[in-house]
């Protein structure tokens, strides 16, 4: 019987694997980019953005450098600034309250769902004030937010914009009460995602997107990319040096191709990773995942007691795990001051419990089986 140091380690996130997979095309859609030597705002930008359209349903895709910069860019199109307010989560990623504050404007942070990790929709209009500019829910983990009751509250508040900070969720579908499907990134005025390597769909470096159907805002998000530009050297507005080079959008062109299968993947194996930790009666607690939505789990994130041994008694049996996120926004020293740190409790507990286990479209099952087992081994 091998010993837990005898066994190889467990990627957490296998993109050799991926590679393998697709190495044939995304070798041949680098190659096509070096020959032509395009490398900013070449041809595979334009191929990449109407491919998205295409999957999302939304009018204009604008690729940018990154998901950080796809939040900015669209706060700008926005005319977010000083004095403005913007509701969102203080559980998640620095960037979503980050690109708040650099454009001089003010996070306020509602509390979670306890059971989601999902920004708690029935907070947010206590929180709504005539310097409320955006609501920025975030679809965490790979699962989008009761986006029904936020574009609702929008609505009756006068059409505040909201932006869906879509990170971790492409891919991702949601019903909610219209009963008919619809893709993450396509659900409010605007959705912003990323394609940094560990997303669901990555490239090879950094890069993003931002959805609208809004023309206007759309027109607005391309001049802001090139340096505020309607046409060259004629600057309309300020903007940013915000584009997605052409090489990275010939590796996601090249990963589109198996992505519906990786998403397919990634449910099952999202709901295989629920059946074994039932089974395996280990006192883990699973997110919930509302009717109506589904979760493509950018991270399978599960919540545990003793965090830290538990991933020391993993990591022993070459089990890694990760942390998203230990410390929500306003208990970090940077934004603090912007809300009192008791108002959160769901989200202080959360990242006091959650936990990631290794999950992408080509974990095996003898790799869950091992991760549920060496849950149940370092539980007792």
């Amino acid at each position: 019987m091998n010993k837990p140091s005898d066994l190889p380690k467990i990627e957490f996130i296998d993109l050799k694997a991926q590679y393998r997979a697709l190495k044939g095309d995304i070798d041949s859609r680098i190659q096509r980019v070096l020959d032509h030597g395009q490398y900013i705002m070449g041809p595979e930008v334009k191929e990449l953005e109407e491919a998205l359209c295409a999957y999302t349903g939304a009018r204009h895709c604008i690729t940018c450098a990154s998901g950080t910069e796809a939040l900015l860019m669209g706060m700008m199109a926005l005319g977010i600034g000083p004095g403005d307010e913007v509701i969102t989560t203080p559980f998640t990623f620095a960037a979503t309250a980050e690109m708040i504050v650099l454009l001089g404007a003010t996070p306020v942070f509602v509390d979670i769902e306890p059971d989601t990790c999902l920004l708690d929709a029935r907070l947010i209009e206590a929180k709504i004030t005539p310097r409320t500019r955006a609501i920025m829910p975030v679809s965490l983990y790979g699962q989008v937010c009761d986006m029904d009751a936020i574009n609702a509250i929008a609505q009756r508040h006068g059409n505040i914009p909201v932006i869906e900070d879509a990170a971790q969720s492409f891919g991702a579908t949601y019903s909610g009460a219209s009963g008919v499907a619809r893709k993450s990134c396509h659900l409010s005025t605007l959705g912003c995602t990323s394609f940094f390597p560990s997303k669901p769909l990555g490239c090879y470096g950094d890069g993003g997107a931002i959805f609208t159907d809004d023309d206007a805002l759309a027109q607005a998000l391309r001049e802001i990319r090139i340096h505020g530009q309607s046409k060259r050297y004629v600057h309309t507005r300020v903007g940013v040096g915000g584009r997605m080079d052409t090489l990275q959008c010939a590796v996601v062109l090249g990963k589109l191709q198996r992505f519906e299968w990786e998403i397919e993947r990634r449910l099952a194996l999202g709901a295989r990773y629920a059946q074994l930790i039932a089974a395996s009666g280990a006192p883990v607690q699973l997110l919930a995942v509302r009717p109506a939505r589904d979760c493509v789990w950018a991270q399978y994130t599960v919540m545990v007691d003793n965090r830290e041994a538990l991933q020391a008694r993993l990591l022993e049996q070459g089990i890694p795990t990760a942390v998203h996120y230990p410390i929500p926004m306003n208990h970090q020293p940077a934004y603090q001051h912007l809300c009192c740190p008791d108002c959160t409790p769901n989200s202080l507990a959360a990242g006091q419990r959650v936990m990631s286990l290794p999950m992408s479209a080509d974990l095996s099952e003898e790799a869950m089986v091992r991760v549920v087992d060496g849950l149940r081994i370092a539980l007792g």
